[in-house]
């Protein structure tokens, strides 16, 4: 399991890395890890309410995929780093990502949960 998640965990720090590179940030505002934190809630909430895609991977692989990219790919600490540098020098720009950041993150928890459990017709 400690394999799994570590290899995982190297997959989703270079993916991470690669937002960052893509997307660079823009009067301060730190547009990659508001973007990789979305992106990660969606998948992490799409691939914990998929009964199929559990049944299917193995255990090792699923806890991979979940902890290990998923897990490294979004980033708690730079999100507070960045909004403590935000406050710092624009109030307004620090309250608009953490309200983003929040409610856009429960939004796409949201949808990956539904796209997850629809129903097949």
């Amino acid at each position: 399991m400690y394999v799994a998640v570590g290899i995982g965990g190297m997959i989703g720090a270079v993916c991470r890395y690669g937002v960052s590179y893509f997307i660079p940030p823009e009067n301060g505002f730190p547009y990659a890890t508001l973007t990789a934190n979305l992106i990660g809630c969606f998948l992490l909430s799409f691939l914990l309410n998929q009964s199929v895609l559990k049944q299917k991977l193995s255990p090792e692989l699923f806890l991979a995929l979940c902890t290990g990219v998923v897990g490294s790919f979004t980033t708690f600490s730079t999100f507070m780093v960045e909004t403590v540098l935000l406050f710092e020098s624009n109030l307004i720009l620090a309250i608009g990502y953490v309200s983003i950041s929040i409610l856009g993150g429960l939004l796409f928890c949201f949808f990956g949960y539904r796209l997850a459990t629809r129903k097949r017709v």
